[in-house]
């Protein structure tokens, strides 16, 4: 049953970041802040194939909505995940969306 709920946990955020690289890009002029403690714990990976996937920052309406990092197993052989990160531009910044390479 914990696999079941893994995998549509992973299905439900692989779709969220599916939405989240369309076009739409949110200016902010104060970047959010990640909520609860600054501390974040891997887990042991799952797999020797799987990959950590850091946080994340998905445009929701007028902001930007976290999402904690996690396990995923790469699309293709030899799939690298590049981070995102946050961009400045003119007035505030935005969140470029991790991808895989």
């Amino acid at each position: 049953m914990k696999k079941i709920t893994r995998v549509l946990m992973l299905l439900a955020i692989t779709s969220l970041f599916a939405v989240a690289n369309s076009s739409a890009q949110i200016v902010v002029r104060i970047r959010p802040h990640r909520p609860g403690p600054a501390v974040i714990v891997r887990t042991r990976p799952p797999s020797p194939r799987h990959v950590w996937v850091g946080e994340e920052w998905t445009p929701n309406g007028r902001a930007y909505a976290y999402h904690p990092g996690y396990w995923a197993l790469p699309p293709h052989d030899g799939g690298v995940w590049i981070a995102g990160h946050w961009a400045n531009r003119p007035g505030g910044s935005i969140w470029i969306a991790g991808h895989w390479r």
